[in-house]
């Protein structure tokens, strides 16, 4: 099935989200139609270009010969009319390159770009993250020579965090940085799961890695980031020679065959430190954050083209006695009208969570006052880690769906349904699992400052669920939503008042139900910006609403009841009981 990027859902969802009264703020030579003409042309690149790409990238995948990376068959030039076409610079700073645009803007279109070849977009994905990392902490000369290659794509970024020995527990990391003598330092050590760590569609690559230099100390402490290039950067920014860094190998996955995952190799690369001594995982989780907002929205991608395949095939097929289509379509069957309807409703869920995150990324550095910035960031940092779990989570969610939607023929690699369960599958894994982000929002997010931050948004929710039971259409969404929240402040104080054993027992659970009544809240939002609308579309945005409050709101309070319950079992079961 093609594939057709979803402008009028993210435009819809971009409103809803609060984006034109961000730019009327912030960004007053932006307006709703450039928005509009920009995730057209966005479109138009990712339906025509990269959709068609997707099967092959998935067939043939990436080649590694000859201690060389090659991308996937037509990669590389698509790589190029992306970087020619501007795509890899809109949110980023003029000063360097940039075109200055809204965050939230520069992740909608990137759920294209991933919807439509989530393999390629894995590329300048992680760019981004890089271009986030050294505005903020690269030196001058790394901002002077490095930061406008990346802004303009003509270089990509790579992020190098991952050993054998040491996957998210990065203390256990050994690559080690020695000082040249001169200022810089030369790299030794190997690096695994690179992330398009090595091919042929940039001129250099820049890679952002994490060692330790002879003298640090052990733990966290001691790690500082670095930047060592593919090739050589000389002071007048021309390339000079290869760096001592190089591919061992790529991965065979499970999904995503079009992006190589590199095993690398640096034999006393070339390197400068990036930001302060010690500091590393600070300046590196600036690129860090951004790739799990930049995931999130993957999986938000992903669900996407699943559902499409999915709903595409409802009404191709031709099966048996339905109750609602006289053709004999599968889409007349009420179950697989169900599972796509609430495949739907999750996604725009979803899409608004991502979005949202992505006006208050904007508004922490754009709003006019110190105290509104300090607010909007706190808020963005508690829903990063909903929207990286949640949203990859729905992805695996999604893809499987579709597949059961397809019933057997789903299951046959030919119609491609199965590419989407298989590429989903990483998003739940990678920049950080979704327990840890787990663990992320309880042990961080959610009781830095005693749970104030989510009792704000609690509070704002409840407004718009007191809005909706005023609507005759719509107060069934408000009810069960005003019982969401509740349940959620519930588990919340729950969270909160536990010992740390217990909250992280029970952090999975918080998560879910705190990305389920959230998006309850997208999609009561989205309903009332729609309501009394004649036009199909908008009116299925409150059948969507409803569905998702009857199907997914109204658990909320036995999730609360299990998250009380707090560790339990857990603790005094050890694993020789479950051996059998």
């Amino acid at each position: 099935m093609t594939f057709r990027a979803p402008t009028r859902d993210l435009a819809f969802a971009l409103r809803a989200a609060g984006h034109p009264e961000l730019l009327a703020r912030a960004f007053p030579d932006l307006d709703d139609d450039t928005v509009t003409a920009v995730l057209e042309a966005a479109a138009a690149f990712a339906d025509g270009e990269l959709a068609p790409l997707n099967r092959g990238g998935d067939l043939v995948g990436a080649r590694y010969e000859n201690g060389r990376v090659t991308a996937a068959p037509g990669f590389a030039e698509a790589y190029r009319h992306f970087v020619e076409q501007g795509w890899n610079s809109l949110s980023a700073d003029p000063e360097h390159g940039g075109q200055g645009l809204s965050k939230a803007m520069e992740l909608a279109v990137f759920e294209m770009i991933h919807a439509a070849n989530m393999a390629f977009g894995l590329c300048p994905m992680l760019t981004q993250g890089a271009i986030e990392a050294l505005a903020l902490h690269g030196t001058e000369r790394q901002k002077r020579l490095v930061l406008p290659k990346l802004v303009s794509g003509e270089w990509t970024g790579a992020m190098n965090l991952t050993e054998p020995q040491a996957g998210s527990d990065l203390a256990a990391l050994t690559t080690r940085a020695d000082p040249d003598g001169s200022g810089g330092y030369r790299l030794t050590g190997q690096k695994i799961f690179i992330t398009w760590g090595d091919h042929d569609a940039a001129d250099n690559i820049c890679h952002l890695v994490l060692a330790r230099t002879p003298d640090a100390p052990p733990g966290v402490k001691g790690i500082s980031l670095f930047l060592a290039t593919k090739v050589e950067v000389k002071d007048d920014g021309s390339l000079g020679s290869p760096n001592n860094l190089r591919p061992g190998s790529i991965e065979h996955k499970l999904g995503i065959h079009g992006s190589p995952t590199c095993v690398m190799l640096f034999e006393g690369a070339r390197a400068e430190l990036v930001g302060e001594l010690g500091q590393g995982l600070p300046a590196m989780f600036v690129m860090m954050n951004a790739a799990r907002l930049q995931v999130g929205v993957q999986g938000v991608a992903i669900a996407e083209r699943a559902f499409q395949q999915a709903l595409g095939f409802s009404q191709e097929r031709r099966q048996g006695r339905t109750a609602w289509e006289a053709d004999g379509a599968i889409y007349g069957h009420p179950d697989i009208r169900r599972t796509l309807m609430l495949m739907k409703a999750k996604i725009e869920a979803a899409r608004g969570i991502c979005l949202l995150t992505g006006v208050l990324a904007d508004l922490a550095r754009l709003a006019d006052s110190e105290g509104e910035r300090a607010a909007a960031k706190a808020r963005q940092e508690l829903l990063t880690p909903i929207a990286k779990a949640w949203s990859t989570d729905l992805g695996v969610e999604a893809a499987s769906q579709g597949l059961q939607v397809h019933g057997g023929m789903g299951f046959i690699e030919e119609t491609g349904a199965a590419q989407h369960y298989r590429d989903a599958r990483i998003a739940p894994i990678y920049e950080g699992t979704n327990g840890i982000q787990a663990l992320d929002l309880v042990g961080r997010k959610l009781r830095l400052n005693g749970g104030e931050t989510l009792r704000g948004l609690c509070a704002e929710m409840a407004l718009a669920a007191e809005t909706l039971t005023q609507d005759p259409e719509l107060a069934p969404v408000g009810r069960r939503l005003a019982a969401g929240i509740v349940a959620l402040e519930r588990a919340a104080d729950s969270v909160v008042a536990a010992d740390n054993v217990t909250a992280l027992a029970v952090a999975t659970p918080f998560l879910k139900l705190a990305g389920d009544v959230i998006g309850g809240w997208v999609l009561g939002r989205q309903a009332l910006a729609a309501a009394g609308s004649d036009d199909p579309w908008l009116k299925a945005k409150g059948a969507l609403a409803r569905l998702y409050a009857s199907q997914v709101l109204s658990l909320a309070p036995g999730q609360a009841d299990a998250i009380a319950d707090g560790a339990g079992d857990l603790e005094a079961t050890p694993a020789s009981a479950l051996a059998g």
